[in-house]
C-alpha cells in the first residue's frame, strides 16, 4: 500500500514541488544535526541489531543441519552462537529504544520550544489569521510528526536498506532463483500504486481538516462553557460534538474499510508467493540440493526480505508527512515578527510623567477596512484620559496602537518624556505600560503567582499594598490562605469583580509610567469603581491613566474625555461630558 508514495514523489518533481520538499527536509535536518551524535550511535545499533538478526537465523540453519545430522560435537557452538545473539539482540534492543525515548523528548522539546517563541513573537494580525484550533493542531501533532520523522526516518531508512540488502546477498548465496521469488510480490504492488497513493493523500487531507475542526469546536465550547451554560445550550453543544464525531468516524471507517479490501488482496498475494517460495524450498530438498536447515533459512528469510522490502518503501510516506507537518510549522515560524524598536530605552522614560501623543494617525487591519482615520490623542501624566465610542468603533484598537500590538500606517505614536524627548510606540516600549486586558485575565495558580507575572520580584507587602490599592485585599485577606490562595484558569471561584480587582492590583504592581484600562472596572459597582479610582490616583499621582469605558459615571472623574466614532478620535468638551453622563 505504501508503494505508491514513490509515483507522488515523482509527481512532485514534475510539478516543481519536489524543491518544496527538499526545503522542507533540510529544516528538519537542521535540528536532526543538534544530535547527530545520538542518532549516528542509534543507528550503528539498528546495523547491529540487523547483523546479529541475520547470524542468528544462519546458526538456526546449522543447528537444524547439526541435529539432523547427529554432529553432537558442533551442538553447543550453534547454540552458543544463537543464545549469544539473542542477548545481545535483547540488549542492544533496549539501549536503542531507549536512546530512541529520549531523541523523541528532546527533538519535539526543540522544535516546540522554537515554535513557541515564535508565537509569542509573532505579528498579532497575522496570528490571528490561524484559528486556535488549528494552531493546537499544529503544535502539538504536526510537531509530533516531525520528531518522529526527524529521528527515525533516515535511521530507519539506513538501517532497513542495510538489512534488505543483506539478506538478499544471504538468500542469492545459496539460492538466486529463491531471492527472485522472494521479491515477486512488488510488481504488483508497484502496480498499484497511483491508485493507493491518490487514496492515501486525500485520506490525509480529510483527517487534517476534520481533526481541526474538532480542535477549534473544543477549544471554543470550553473557552465558553459559562456562555454556553447560561443560554442552556448544552444541548445544541453535544450536538454539534455528536455531527463532528459522526463525520470523524465515518471517514475513520471508510478508509478502514478501503484498508480491509486492500489488506485482503495484499495477503493473498504473499500467501502465493509464500507458496511459490515454500514450494520451490520442497523440490530443492526433494532434490538433495539444499539441507534442511537451508530450507528454514530461506522461508524465515524470504518473510524478512520481503518485509524489509516493504519497510525501504514504506519509508516514503514518513518522508512526505514530514515534509507536510514541517511546512505547516514553517508557516508559523515564517509569520512576520512584531516590530521592535529601541531595547535600551533611555531611563529618563521610566521616571514617571510620560505624555502619550498619536498624530495624525491611520489605522486599517489586513481586510482593508479603515478603523482610524487622521486623528490626534493626548494623555497627559497625572491625569485620567477616557476613550468612549460605541462598541466595535475602534477603542480597543487605540489600545492595540498605543501597546505597539499593531502599527499605524500613517501617523506616529509616541511617548514624550518631561525633557522633550520622543519614543516611537513598539513591542519594545511596553515596558512602560501597565496594561488592564478586557475580560478575565488570571491564570490558574495563586494569586500571588498571579500577581508576579507583573513584577516577579514583588515582596509580600508590596503585593499585598497594590491590591490594597485596587480595593482586592479586602476579599483576599479573608480567604483561607490569602494571596497564596489557588484560583483557576480564568479566575474561576472569584467573582468577575473580584477578579477585575486582582488584574488592576496587578497592573499597579508593575509600576509602570504608563496605565492602560479597557473596561477595567465593567464588573465593579459605581461606589468600588470610584474608589480603586481615587486609591490609584492619589497614591501614583504622576501616572498617565488611560481608559476605555462604557459607564458615563467614570467620565465625571476624567480630565479628558475622547470619543471613537466613524473612524475619528474626537475630543470631547465639557458641556458635552456633562451631557452624556445627565442622559445616563
Amino acid at each position: 500500500m505504501r508503494f505508491g508514495t514513490i509515483d507522488s514523489l515523482k509527481e512532485r518533481k514534475k510539478n516543481g514541488t519536489f524543491r518544496e520538499i527538499f526545503t522542507d527536509w533540510k529544516w528538519i535536518f537542521s535540528y536532526t544535526k543538534r544530535f547527530k551524535g545520538s542518532i549516528i550511535l542509534y543507528t550503528i545499533l539498528g546495523l547491529l541489531s540487523s547483523t546479529l538478526g541475520l547470524v542468528s537465523s544462519i546458526a538456526g540453519k546449522f543447528l537444524v543441519d547439526v541435529v539432523i545430522g547427529h554432529k553432537v560435537d558442533q551442538l553447543w557452538l550453534a547454540a552458543v552462537v544463537i543464545a549469544g545473539s539473542a542477548l545481545l539482540t535483547l540488549a542492544v534492543g533496549n539501549i536503542s529504544g531507549h536512546i530512541k525515548q529520549k531523541l523523541d523528548v528532546d527533538m519535539t522539546h526543540a522544535i516546540r520550544s522554537d515554535v513557541f517563541d515564535s508565537i509569542m513573537e509573532a505579528d498579532w494580525e497575522s496570528l490571528n489569521s490561524f484559528s486556535n484550533g488549528d494552531v493546537l493542531h499544529r503544535f502539538h501533532g504536526d510537531i509530533s510528526t516531525i520528531s518522529s520523522n526527524a529521528v527515525d526516518w533516515l535511521p530507519s531508512m539506513i538501517i532497513t536498506a542495510y538489512s534488505f540488502i543483506a539478506t538478499f546477498v544471504v538468500i542469492w548465496h545459496y539460492s538466486p532463483v529463491m531471492s527472485l521469488i522472494a521479491l515477486s510480490s512488488a510488481p504488483v504492488l508497484m502496480l498499484m500504486s497511483r491508485y493507493l497513493v491518490e487514496k492515501q493523500k486525500n485520506h490525509r487531507k480529510e483527517m487534517a481538516q476534520m481533526t481541526s475542526s474538532m480542535y477549534a469546536f473544543e477549544t471554543e465550547a470550553l473557552y465558553n462553557l459559562d456562555t454556553v451554560k447560561s443560554f442552556g445550550i448544552k444541548g445544541m453543544f453535544k450536538a454539534q460534538l455528536k455531527d463532528l464525531q459522526a463525520q470523524y468516524r465515518h471517514i475513520t471507517m471508510a478508509w478502514h474499510m478501503f484498508q480491509i479490501k486492500t489488506n485482503v488482496f495484499m495477503t493473498i498475494v504473499s500467501l502465493l508467493v509464500e507458496y511459490a517460495a515454500y514450494g520451490y524450498a520442497l523440490f530443492l530438498l526433494w532434490g538433495g540440493q539444499i539441507t534442511y536447515g537451508t530450507m528454514t533459512l530461506f522461508l524465515q528469510q524470504r518473510s524478512n526480505l520481503s518485509g524489509n522490502f516493504h519497510s525501504l518503501v514504506g519509508t516514503v510516506p514518513g518522508f512526505i508527512n514530514g515534509s507536510v507537518a514541517a511546512h505547516r510549522l514553517q508557516e508559523l515560524l515564517k509569520l512576520p515578527r512584531e516590530k521592535h524598536g529601541e531595547t535600551d530605552i533611555p531611563e529618563e522614560y521610566f521616571q514617571g510623567k510620560l505624555t502619550v501623543k498619536m498624530n495624525l494617525v491611520d489605522f486599517a487591519y489586513n481586510n482593508g477596512e479603515k478603523v482610524i482615520e487622521r486623528s490626534d490623542f493626548i494623555a497627559e501624566p497625572g491625569k485620567i484620559t477616557a476613550l468612549v465610542g460605541p462598541s466595535g468603533e475602534g477603542k480597543t484598537t487605540v489600545l492595540r496602537l498605543l501597546l505597539g500590538i499593531v502599527q499605524p500606517e500613517e501617523g506616529n505614536c509616541v511617548f514624550e518624556s518631561e525633557n522633550g524627548n520622543t519614543l516611537n510606540l513598539s513591542a519594545d516600549s511596553r515596558v512602560l505600560i501597565s496594561y488592564v486586558p478586557q475580560g478575565n485575565s488570571l491564570m490558574s495558580g495563586t494569586i500571588a503567582q498571579n500577581m508576579r507575572l507583573a513584577r516577579k520580584e514583588a515582596t509580600e507587602e508590596e503585593i499585598i499594598a497594590a491590591l490594597k490599592m485596587a480595593c482586592a485585599w479586602e476579599f483576599v485577606e479573608k480567604l483561607e490562605k490569602g494571596i497564596y490562595s489557588e484560583i483557576q484558569e480564568k479566575g474561576k471561584g472569584l467573582s468577575e469583580g473580584q477578579a477585575q480587582r486582582i488584574a488592576i492590583a496587578r497592573a499597579l504592581l508593575r509600576d509602570a509610567p504608563v496605565m492602560l484600562m479597557d473596561e477595567a472596572t465593567s464588573a465593579l459597582d459605581v461606589e468600588t469603581e470610584r474608589n480603586v479610582l481615587k486609591n490609584i490616583l492619589q497614591k501614583s499621582p504622576e501616572k498617565t491613566f488611560i481608559i476605555t469605558t462604557h459607564r458615563p459615571t467614570v467620565l465625571s472623574m476624567c480630565d479628558k474625555v475622547y470619543r471613537v466614532v466613524d473612524r475619528k478620535i474626537t475630543e470631547l468638551g465639557q458641556e458635552e461630558v456633562e451631557t452624556i453622563v445627565r442622559n445616563f
